[in-house]
């Protein structure tokens, strides 16, 4: 996503949306506003989502980073403790971006290889936090060591959340991660290829993973501090081996794409894209791109049921473009306006002249019938919006060829309103059968 350009050519559409409101009826502008508000979180003011990783030394804590990527982008500290000062570390790559604040383990027994100049790794931490604050916590503790002693690792962690609660105001989520359960017995049973064991095996390895995030919930449940923050407790494995020449040795993350499920959940709306496009987990992908495309679809609805005969032709056709550019880089591309309008093209969506006689033709039926004609208007919008974003979801994450995209975009419009799609919102019943008040409910 081309970000200066694409973010300001849609701003000025949002804005100009916005600018329309003022001749609509009160609750039709208040459900547009609701979603234009959404669809500028999201799209506009995108942003790199900001995790803090707290735990002792040995815990995983940049392992876990490089498992997020998929490659070694932070250091490991197999001997001693790597980290010194904390600070905030943006990775910036073309697959996206994320922010995280780099820590000092707690209860370490000697100082970090990196300089520092604060005397606790806790007292480090809350420094660095007064300048932003994260999205969420993640408490790292090693499947080994979830019964070591770890009330003074829960202690530090509850500090760090009331003072950020207090600096900025805000409850934030709480994930435990147990890291290093491929160590669990039996040691020789791998979870991320579980097929080449016997299935008891198995299954006693997922008991015990299982049996350690059951002591690591109960521990946190205990402590009020840490209670109505805590999300989950989840073991993976984030396990990869490096050679000097940057190649990967060896990959055994497991449960890697979960954490990154409970994660996106609990993120702001701004930072939801970047985390899904970093780590290409694709039934969140899907997900991303379904959401938006059943938001810009509705908007587009609620843009064509408003009484504004031609008013609506420009910006329809803008958010159905920054819909596509918008699902091509959650699938890990960076298609520019330029390049959707292609795609568009070659699905069969026209773009040019053609496009606009027909909706102009569209928006000429609210003229004509000013009550039935938005409805008519608003459903056509809505079914071509969501016809639209079937095909791009299928052509930029599912892989499918052009032409599948295309018969995907015809069989989206012929079927709109099936359980594959959701239905146009419909009127409110206080303007039903109300011919001078077309305005529909697109909420």
């Amino acid at each position: 996503m081309s970000d200066d350009p694409f973010r300001r050519d849609l701003s000025a559409t949002l804005a100009a949306i916005e600018g329309m409101l003022g001749e609509l009826p009160g609750d039709v502008a208040k459900q547009i506003r609701h979603k234009l508000k959404d669809i500028r979180e999201i799209l506009v003011e995108r942003r790199a989502p900001r995790f803090v990783l707290v735990g002792r030394r040995g815990s995983g804590k940049s392992s876990l980073v490089n498992a997020l990527y998929g490659e070694r982008v932070a250091e490991v500290g197999h001997v001693k403790a790597q980290t010194g000062a904390p600070r905030w570390f943006t990775y910036d790559r073309d697959e996206g971006q994320l922010d995280f604040l780099d820590t000092r383990g707690f209860q370490e027994a000697h100082r970090p290889e990196e300089a520092d100049d604060a005397a606790t790794a806790l007292e480090s931490i809350l420094l660095e936090l007064e300048k932003k604050s994260p999205d969420a916590v993640l408490f790292l503790v090693k499947a080994t060591e979830v019964g070591a002693a770890i009330d003074g690792d829960l202690d530090e962690t509850e500090t760090l959340l009331e003072r950020l609660r207090r600096k900025h105001g805000v409850g934030l989520p709480l994930v435990c991660v147990i890291t290093q359960c491929d160590l669990l017995e039996p040691k020789d049973v791998t979870l991320h290829a579980p097929d080449a064991f016997e299935p008891r095996d198995l299954q006693e390895k997922r008991e015990r993973v299982k049996h350690v995030e059951r002591l690591v919930e109960d521990q946190v449940r205990q402590r009020p501090g840490l209670r109505d923050h805590f999300v989950a407790s989840i073991g993976i494995s984030a396990y990869q081996s490096w050679r000097d020449d940057g190649s990967r040795r060896s990959d055994q993350r497991w449960r890697v794409d979960d954490l990154v499920s409970f994660l996106f959940e609990r993120l702001p709306q701004q930072a939801r894209m970047e985390l899904v496009r970093v780590a290409r987990v694709q039934h969140l992908q899907r997900k991303m791109a379904k959401s938006l495309t059943t938001l810009v679809a509705s908007m587009c609805a609620g843009l064509a049921a408003t009484p504004i005969p031609v008013g609506d032709i420009g910006p329809l056709t803008s958010l159905q473009v920054a819909l596509v550019v918008a699902i091509g880089y959650v699938s890990g591309r960076d298609p520019s306006p330029e390049t959707a309008r292609e795609f568009l093209g070659a699905i069969g969506v026209n773009v040019g002249i053609g496009f606009a006689f027909r909706e102009t033709a569209r928006a000429l039926v609210k003229f004509i019938f000013p009550g039935a004609g938005n409805l008519v208007s608003a459903s056509v919008a809505f079914a071509g919006t969501w016809a639209v974003g079937s095909a791009a979801i299928a052509y930029f994450i599912d892989g499918v060829s052009i032409e599948e995209a295309r018969r995907r975009w015809r069989l989206a419009r012929a079927t709109e309103g099936d359980d594959e799609s959701p239905r146009e919102p419909q009127l409110p019943e206080k303007t039903k059968g109300s011919p001078a008040e077309g305005e529909r409910d697109d909420s």
